[in-house]
């Protein structure tokens, strides 16, 4: 395994500020992130399309220059915020199917997707999984086509059990897991137990930590907000070891969402990637 960055941490820098979050007073490229990535000695990124100024095929070829010329492994990653809407947007299905294609255009083999988000997960969800089974079917078949492996994410949507049944009812090899290891806990699950379910069929992740803070109410989203990979709640050697266990050899790709206390994103990401290398060496020498 490697360790990774997703550019979702540095949300704020790229235009979007919580409102309970200040602004940084400035904006970042994605040559910013990169040269921060860079700076970090990672092996990979993921990128969220959300951010880009273009899915035109010269903007995402110019993308794959600079990770090539960095020789940075990439996930592009589609569908912040609500994905496919619990399979009610159809335009957004359509949107996500052309984009499919465009993925190799940055060199990327893996495409992180989401069929929902926290909007939906308190409605019926087996109305929800029959209707995304259906559509991803269609975009499978479109990947494989493609030589693109779809990565589904537990996106504080489905259970891990859940996420299951819609590979099992797609039935493709050309859609796996982008597994999200806090998100985990979001959905009230153990995180190694998840780990252990999705991980056979898991291409790329999200490696985030989570702590509850006390002075926000449980039923919001962010009663569990992010921290430095291995300072919060998540068993993360247990969720890394399961990983293991089940041949996952890609990226660990640090994320973050809301920063519990307002802590500074850049410091919570060096502290997640010095964690993650020596966790990784650690079970290397076992």
């Amino acid at each position: 395994m490697k360790v990774g960055i997703d550019s979702y941490c540095y949300h704020r820098f790229f235009g979007e500020v919580y409102p309970d979050q200040t602004d940084p007073g400035k904006r970042w490229t994605f040559l910013d992130f990169v040269k921060r990535a860079v700076e970090l000695k990672v092996h990979g990124v993921s990128l969220e399309s959300c951010f880009f100024d273009s899915l035109d095929k010269n903007y995402l070829g110019a993308i794959k220059a600079v990770l090539d010329e960095h020789k940075l492994e990439r996930v592009l990653a589609w569908g912040h915020p609500d994905g496919l809407e619990a399979g009610r947007n159809e335009k957004a299905w359509r949107e996500m199917n052309a984009l499919i294609p465009k993925a190799r255009f940055m060199g990327a083999d893996i495409m992180r997707i989401v069929a929902s988000s926290l909007r939906f997960r308190y409605e019926p969800r087996a109305p929800q999984i029959k209707v995304v089974a259906r559509m991803l079917k269609e975009s499978a078949r479109i990947a494989r086509d493609c030589g693109v492996t779809l990565a589904l994410e537990n996106h504080i949507d489905y259970t891990s059990a859940e996420i299951m049944e819609i590979l099992e009812r797609v039935g493709s090899e050309s859609l796996k897991v982008n597994f999200d290891t806090g998100n985990t806990l979001r959905m009230m699950e153990n995180p190694v137990e998840a780990a252990r379910r999705l991980g056979p069929h898991t291409v790329a992740t999200h490696t985030k930590d989570v702590d509850a803070c006390r002075h926000v109410a449980p039923e919001e989203w962010f009663f569990f907000s992010s921290v430095p990979v291995g300072a919060g709640l998540v068993d993360m050697p247990g969720v890394v070891r399961a990983l293991k266990a089940a041949g996952f050899t890609g990226v660990l790709a640090v994320e973050s969402d809301h920063h519990k206390d307002n802590q500074d994103e850049d410091k919570l990401v060096a502290k997640s990637i010095e964690y993650l290398k020596k966790l990784l060496r650690e079970l290397d020498a076992d």
